[in-house]
């Protein structure tokens, strides 16, 4: 049996979210001979700055090798991933993997994933779990196979989603506790005590859900097609990033202002004004009807403007008379 310290590990990711799992790893004297992250990103208005991935500067400020193929398929990354001769290769948060790579090391290749597969298999777990209302979500890996997401089940972790988190807040638990379990299952790959489980042999209550990228036009605010709770859970589930949207139109002059909704509030009861309907005092609040209630806007940001609590929005914002969420 191999010790962590002889253990060569690769790890591969490329957000804040996979960050923790490799620094749990560092700090806890595994050995990351390698990582493999998004080449660095064009930002800036001329495109003319490139900036690296949180993966990518942690590793750096920690002196490992760092890879960055534009393809994973491409003979030259290929040969320098086997020229590190890892043992274990762990995925956070990265890419699809062709066989070529996730077969490589001897001991496979596993994947955190951000949810309770095989529930919410794709691109964006968290945010799914958080719109569809969902009270309790989780991490797993698994092993990698063809299929995303479709893997051996090696451990899974469960928490709660109280009805206030937004998907900021799940993200952080979830980053959090990912860590600790990645070092984990390590460990238990390295004593041989896992016993991995088929996903078609788990447990599962109800229709599975799927977890699509999210587009900015997923995020635009349906009115008239969802109901207060569904409405409330949508803001939280996107909140805050990459954030609801909607648009507000003054009926007397055709205006129309595009913001997007960062936090909400339920006011259940019989509602009597047509849905998206905003309803005001010019003050201390900003409410939308809706099927089942009214939606309160507690903090948003206007096109160009900042973001700002409600009541700091309407001061500095002439409220017309009759205004419709579209």
């Amino acid at each position: 049996m191999k010790k962590k310290e002889n253990l060569r590990i690769v790890y591969m990711g490329t957000p804040e979210f996979a960050v923790e799992s490799l620094k749990c790893l560092v700090e806890g004297g595994y050995n990351v001979v390698g990582v493999v992250t998004m080449p660095d990103k064009p930002m800036g208005r001329h495109q003319d700055v490139l900036q690296a991935s949180p993966v990518k500067q942690y590793a750096v400020e920690h002196g490992l090798r760092v890879l960055q193929p534009v393809k994973l398929k491409d003979e030259a990354f290929v040969e320098e991933l086997r020229s590190l001769r890892a043992d274990l290769q762990i995925v956070v948060a990265f890419r699809m993997l062709p066989e070529v790579v996730w077969n490589m090391p001897p001991m496979g290749t596993f994947n955190l994933h951000a949810s309770l597969l095989p529930q919410y298999r794709g691109a964006a777990p968290i945010n799914w779990a958080v719109i569809n209302g969902e009270t309790e979500t989780g991490i797993t890996t698994f092993f990698l196979k063809h299929e995303i997401d479709t893997g051996e089940v090696i451990q899974q972790v469960r928490i709660p989603i109280a009805d206030t988190d937004n998907v900021g807040v799940v993200h952080d638990k979830l980053m959090e506790l990912g860590g600790r379990l990645v070092v984990e299952t390590v460990d238990h790959i390295l004593t041989d005590t896992i016993r991995p489980i088929p996903q078609e042999e788990m447990a599962v209550e109800g229709p599975l859900h799927p977890a699509p990228k999210i587009f900015k036009e997923t995020c635009r605010m349906d009115w008239q097609g969802r109901p207060l709770k569904p409405l409330y859970d949508f803001v939280r589930g996107l909140s805050p990033y990459p954030a609801a949207w909607s648009e507000m139109k003054d009926e007397a002059t055709g205006k129309v202002y595009t913001l997007k909704i960062y936090e909400t509030e339920k006011e259940p009861c019989v509602c009597h004004e047509p849905a998206g309907k905003v309803v005001s005092d010019g003050k201390t609040y900003l409410k939308v009807a809706v099927d089942g209630g009214y939606l309160r806007l507690k903090e948003i940001q206007l096109t160009g403007k900042k973001r700002m609590r409600i009541e700091d929005f309407l001061r500095g914002f002439r409220m017309p008379e009759n205004l419709l969420m579209l």
